[in-house]
């Protein structure tokens, strides 16, 4: 897996690097990842992005919580603008994603994305799924693009799986192919908008599981989630969203254990009150 990662991990300069390369990479460092700057965003009268300031450096896992509606998934797709902002900044790498003359598509291909609903293609098998990509928008030569898809189809348990109809998996290896798809990118940054909420309870365990591999090795990754035990275990920051804005924000330990926040407590309580939904569901469910 760590080979996987790489391509995020050669930000750091050399001990031969000269001195005004050095300086670069220096700047480069101190600036997150992403920078979110004073971000608005409505759907007609609704305004569900209040003014959001937020970030995410290096190797950094955040996880996004909060109640249905408080605009979660809105944020992560402005992140790499599959939602147009209304106004406000996203930066990624210290370059203007909503900048005039930013080439968006060329900056987006260093973004992973993980969507609810796999987003895959029925019309095509897994390993042509996870090579499509690479080689229409990074121009990856095929063989290059098949190694590389085996390979990230090896660390999701899904490497027998290269040639099935992706109509006859489950759920679960939905989503695993979709993971394994996005790392075919190569990405610096990996976005989960509620990777497990369309999975049958008792298959949501082997996709956290590779969620948690991934940060393991050291991918940056922003989780919009209702899996309260990842967000706790998992999370470097957790970051509580209500009616457009962020209400909290904090360490797992800081916010699960000692939130400020009225609305944070009492969203928490309700959450941390349901009995556990990781029980195999009654046959016939």
């Amino acid at each position: 897996m760590s080979e996987m990662n790489t391509g995020s991990r050669a930000m750091e300069p050399s001990e031969n690097t000269a001195a005004p390369e050095t300086a670069t990479a220096v700047d480069a460092a101190v600036e997150p990842l992403i920078r979110v700057e004073d971000l608005h965003k409505s759907f007609g009268s609704l305004k569900v992005l209040k003014g959001i300031d937020f970030s995410v450096e290096p190797r950094e896992v955040v996880t996004i919580i909060g109640a249905s509606g408080s605009g979660k998934s809105t944020l992560l797709r402005c992140i790499n603008l599959l939602e147009t902002p209304d106004s406000g900044h996203v930066w990624f790498h210290g370059q203007d994603l909503t900048g005039e003359h930013t080439d968006v598509n060329a900056l987006r291909t260093h973004i992973g994305m993980v969507f609810q609903g796999f987003n895959l293609f029925n019309n095509k098998d897994v390993l042509d799924n996870c090579t499509l990509a690479p080689i229409a928008l990074k121009k990856c030569d095929k063989a290059e693009a098949e190694r590389r898809a085996l390979e990230n189809l090896e660390a999701v348990g899904l490497s027998e799986f290269a040639h099935s109809d992706v109509k006859k998996l489950s759920g679960g290896q939905k989503q695993r192919v979709a993971i394994a798809r996005a790392l075919c990118m190569e990405p610096e940054i990996m976005l989960f908008d509620e990777p497990t909420s369309a999975l049958d309870p008792e298959i949501v365990g082997e996709v956290l599981e590779v969620m948690r591999t991934l940060a393991s090795n050291g991918m940056t990754m922003v989780v919009v989630t209702h899996e309260m035990a990842f967000a706790r275990n998992v999370s470097d920051r957790v970051v509580f969203m209500d009616k457009g804005v962020i209400a909290e924000q904090g360490t797992p330990d800081e916010l699960f254990g000692d939130p400020k926040q009225p609305r944070t407590r009492e969203f928490l309580a309700r959450y941390l009150d349901k009995p556990a939904q990781d029980s195999p569901a009654p046959a016939g469910a």
